[in-house]
């Protein structure tokens, strides 16, 4: 599912085209890496989960490594992970405040499928989530706001989520910026390379899957050939808290 809506997604072309980045270039020149800045806030916080976040810092490091846009790439990948680490600040507030009764709402975006499908991607992975969450859509916008619904320790949550904003920042915007240094053409089929983004992006998530997938069968192992005589094996998935 979470693979799913990474694709759809990262497919600017199919979608509207402010979700296109060359026509956000096109359309508002200087304009553009502020517009991101802004995009890359609100989709980390503000529960508006269908923005064109990955594709966005693929295309800053891509612009930028073809002159398009005149920005030093540090500053760049600074003020994106700013704006990426005060969003989840944002949505962490909301869901410790009001955060319950969005439970109960049925939007197109806000509605009970994707909290609980987000609490339980936060059940798989405890505090990691606030890391690897930020390379899956819709998870990455409403993760915030289960921690604080959570009331998961501000401490905690601020450090995994500056974790998580420079992993998530600075891996999507140096690869743009890596290609686009070797592959100039690249703005010409921008789509196929934001595809590439999120099959790398995808890649923490697989990893994370078969590493508990091992750990789970260790586990089951220890279980049948174990002489406790209680026959209880500890659940390997869901031993981690959120405050």
């Amino acid at each position: 599912m979470h693979a799913l809506a990474a694709l759809s997604a990262a497919a600017p072309a199919l979608g509207p085209k402010w979700m296109d980045p060359t026509y956000l270039l096109q359309q508002y020149g200087s304009a553009f890496f502020v517009i991101a800045l802004v995009i890359v806030f609100v989709e980390c916080g503000l529960l508006f989960p269908i923005l064109p976040g990955d594709s966005l810092l693929f295309a800053v490091g891509l612009f930028i490594a073809t002159g398009q846009i005149d920005i030093n790439l540090g500053l760049a990948i600074a003020g994106l992970t700013i704006a990426a680490f005060l969003g989840n600040v944002v949505g962490y507030e909301i869901g410790r405040g009001v955060g319950r009764p969005l439970y109960k709402r049925q939007g197109r975006f806000i509605n009970t499928a994707n909290f609980d499908k987000t609490n339980a991607f936060f059940d798989k992975y405890g505090s990691r989530a606030l890391v690897l969450g930020r390379f899956v859509p819709i998870v990455r916008t409403f993760i915030t706001v289960v921690a604080g619904i959570g009331r998961m320790q501000r401490q905690r949550f601020f450090g995994w989520s500056a974790v998580g904003a420079v992993a998530w920042v600075a891996s999507v915007t140096l690869l743009g910026y890596f290609l686009g240094q070797i592959f100039p053409g690249l703005t010409k089929n921008i789509e196929y390379a934001i595809l590439l983004v999120v099959v790398v992006s995808l890649l923490p998530m697989l990893f994370e899957f078969l590493k508990h997938r091992r750990q789970a069968k260790a586990l089951a192992a220890e279980g049948t050939d174990g002489t406790d005589g209680a026959g209880e094996v500890a659940d390997p998935v869901r031993g981690t808290e959120h405050s």
